[in-house]
């Protein structure tokens, strides 16, 4: 009924100021003396008709302002301070429709008695009452929970997120973390969240690779908001850290310094990797795909898939075998360099310059793809990273990996989990894919192998339950239909200048302002119910964000995969004794 929205508590905060223009969308409310609204506050006034049942407008305050009423010239505020000049201070609040029930669109009457929202009132105002499952994302401005609608994350109605912001200052990497928490722990999945899946790809530094272990910083202040949010403060209980193996160690120890246990080493053998026919994603930046010699890349690949034999660990082509990454290489530069087999490789229509451009590239990628592919490593080891074989949440290392092995490690990963769920047909159970710096693997200009298969993810991912968390710091500067596609848009403190772009047309002009000086956080998410961003903070990390803040694990977590395949198996120099079997 209409007279729901202005039940429960609220104040009279003021009235619809007279002297501005009301519409159905959006008007002006003079605060009444003594009382206050800030930004982002929720307020609900009623229209009477003659005819009909009465209206109630809902809406969120995106504007405020104080002037002085009866002064003439700037230099007037003076006199008036001083009390020499009789002048009134008067607020008023810009009010942004969000919700009009029942819909029957017209504007508030100047003088009518504007509320504040509060209990029931504000979630109908917000439109939380009609979310059948709610998933809570942080505080409002005003202490009280604010949600995100569930159906619009995992595929139901829509999907995908995009966070955007400043590195290091707007928390992106943290907030998906803790929408991810929220997610698993809400109970908006119901049975469905037990199978449901998580892939993170750690960037910079090792700050993700805690996530099972309870933060030793939590207080009880921080466990209280998690329990107004609903949630229990604590670790991720189900996590696995995948990482790239050492340069130069030939036993492929995982290349991590703070976390010594519960780490597995990743890579993918020669065998695999010609098989596969990975070579594309060795030539990964957007500006390779402009280049002639990408014929090249697809034709080798494809002569490494049919002609390459396993051996021991390595590859035979042609009666040679071939040990390690660097040799495969090799043995590919000489075949094009020779005149008899260039053809054979390469296609009889390729120039000469179009071939060593692409030799040129090849030998570049020896230094930082060869302890990624492997010929030395036993191909039996579990090796490979699979979320369905994994825990809820996996985590992918790449900060030691140089920019040309991060992206074959991103681009492969996400080929191989995109194909496994095609072929499984079903969107359950669902795989969340979190990556920072979106702008790098999927740029708005040029093509690449990863820029594909993101654009795949955000365009059919929803069907098959592939979830894409995106942060960047400029979402100007990713693909296009990556960011039309996100039915949920997150933005932390901006750049001014990206503040300016198209992109961020969404957020009204007082938040665009904001945005600029948004505390570490502070977000504000836009969702397709509600048409007002709203600004929330979301609560301190109750995991670990860095080996200083980290409490003691669960025992579960703390071996490998390799070592629960092989119970004598001991992984990672610094693996205590309570760790080896013996």
């Amino acid at each position: 009924m209409t007279d729901d929205l202005l039940d429960g508590p609220g104040d009279g905060v003021g009235r619809v100021l007279g002297t501005a223009d009301a519409t159905p969308l959006t008007f002006w409310t003079a605060v009444a003396p003594g009382s206050y609204l800030q930004l982002d506050d929720v307020v609900v006034t009623r229209r009477e008709l003659p005819d009909r049942e009465p209206v109630t407008i809902a809406g969120v305050v995106t504007q405020v302002r104080a002037r002085h009423e009866g002064a003439q010239f700037d230099s007037d505020v003076f006199a008036i301070a001083d009390g020499t000049l009789p002048a009134q201070v008067q607020e008023a609040a810009e009010i942004t429709t969000t919700r009009v029930d029942p819909e029957f669109y017209v504007p508030p009457t100047p003088g009518a008695v504007v509320h504040r929202a509060e209990g029931d009132a504000r979630a109908r105002a917000l439109h939380f009452d009609r979310m059948e499952r709610r998933i809570p994302m942080g505080m409002g401005r005003d202490g009280v929970p604010v949600y995100l609608n569930a159906d619009f994350l995992d595929g139901t109605r829509g999907a995908h997120v995009s966070i955007s912001g400043i590195s290091g200052v707007a928390t992106k990497t943290s907030f998906a973390t803790f929408l991810l928490y929220s997610v698993f722990r809400s109970g908006v999945l119901g049975g469905d969240a037990v199978n449901a899946k998580a892939l993170i790809f750690n960037v910079k530094g090792e700050d993700l690779l805690f996530l099972d272990h309870p933060n030793t910083r939590l207080d009880d202040a921080t466990r209280a908001g998690y329990a107004k949010l609903g949630l229990d403060a604590g670790a991720f209980p189900d996590v696995r850290v995948y990482a790239p193996p050492r340069v130069g160690d030939s036993s492929g120890t995982p290349d991590v310094s703070s976390r010594l246990t519960g780490v597995d080493s990743f890579y993918w053998t020669l065998s695999e990797f010609c098989a596969d026919r990975l070579l594309p994603y060795v030539f990964a930046d957007a500006d390779d795909e402009r280049q002639q010699y990408t014929m090249v890349v697809h034709s080798v690949a494809a002569h490494l898939a049919r002609y390459a034999q396993p051996a021991d660990g390595g590859v035979s082509i042609d009666g040679v075998r071939l040990g390690s990454y660097a040799d495969l290489v090799d043995h590919v530069v000489g075949q094009l360099n020779d005149d008899e087999t260039r053809s054979e490789w390469a296609g009889s229509a390729v120039g000469l310059g179009t071939v060593n451009a692409f030799a040129r590239r090849l030998i570049g990628s020896k230094k930082d793809l060869a302890r990624l592919i492997r010929g030395d490593l036993a191909t039996r080891r579990p090796h490979s990273i699979n979320t369905a074989e994994s825990a809820q949440v996996t985590v992918v290392d790449l900060h030691n990996l140089p920019d040309r092995a991060q992206r074959f490690v991103v681009g492969v990963t996400l080929k191989s989990e995109f194909e496994r769920k095609e072929k499984a047909g079903t969107a359950k159970p669902l795989l969340f894919v979190v990556l920072d710096e979106l702008n790098k693997y999927a740029p708005r200009e040029g093509s690449s192998p990863i820029k594909e298969v993101l654009l795949d993810i955000a365009e059919r991912g929803r069907s098959l339950g592939v979830i894409l968390v995106g942060a960047q710091q400029t979402a100007s500067e990713v693909e296009r239909r990556i960011v039309t596609n996100s039915a949920v848009r997150v933005v932390g403190r901006l750049d001014p200048a990206e503040a300016s772009r198209p992109e961020y047309g969404f957020l009204p002009p007082a938040q665009r302002q904001r945005a600029l000086l948004a505390k570490p956080g502070t977000m504000f998410v836009n969702q397709p119910d509600i048409p007002v961003p709203l600004c929330l903070e979301f609560p301190f990390p109750a995991w670990a964000t860095r080996v200083s803040e980290a409490g003691r694990a669960p025992s579960e977590t703390l071996r490998s995969i390799t070592q629960a395949a092989d119970p004598f198996a001991v992984v990672g120099s610094g693996t205590s004794d309570d760790d080896i079997p013996f």
